[in-house]
């Protein structure tokens, strides 16, 4: 069974990141907007232009109807200041190109996400990747797993390490020492 997987490698987010600037500056937005949140893909997808003027996203998550608020990092808010001049407050931001005003799906995401899995041969690819990719350069940066459990809004800090790799991480490294 495959899992979905978080992007460990910094280079290789930058690279995507760099991939989908050039390809499209919705889908850049949208990738930014997963690794630099930890939004779920449904949550990210119904944000409109006026959600994010701020410093702050305030939503009420789909799954958990819990209100959150994320701050908006500086990396972010700089592709915002470039995307969202000339948008109406109202306008959903990862707006579906097929007319009106309508978000893309969640299958469009996915597509976008596999076009670049497929250009950077990644597997275990998919929606969530974005919010794990956030959780565990978070955890990386920080070592602040209470921190990180709170912003996923999990029961505990084993399910924390479990959902975004790090006890994966740890048993990879137990097994390339182990020898018999």
């Amino acid at each position: 069974m495959n899992f979905v997987q978080p992007i460990r490698d910094s280079e290789k987010v930058d690279a995507i990141k760099e991939f989908f600037k050039e390809e499209s500056d919705r889908n850049y937005l949208l990738f930014l907007m997963g690794i630099n949140t930890g939004l779920r893909i449904s949550d990210i997808l119904k944000l409109r232009v006026g959600d994010v003027k701020e410093k702050h996203i305030t939503i009420r998550e789909q799954k958990t109807k819990k209100q959150k608020w994320i701050m908006i990092t500086p990396p972010l808010r700089r592709a915002l200041i470039g995307y969202l001049p000339g948008r109406p407050d109202h306008e959903f931001l990862f707006k579906s190109r097929q007319g009106g005003n309508k978000p893309i799906g969640r299958s469009m995401a996915y597509k976008i996400l596999r076009k670049a899995a497929s250009e950077f041969k990644l597997k275990d690819i998919g929606t969530h990747t974005m919010r794990k990719t956030f959780g565990y350069h978070f955890y990386q940066q920080t070592k602040d797993v209470a921190m990180l459990q709170e912003i996923f809004n999990h029961s505990s800090p084993d399910i924390t390490l479990r959902y975004i790799g790090v006890n994966q991480d740890g048993l990879d490294h137990a097994m390339s020492k182990f020898k018999i």
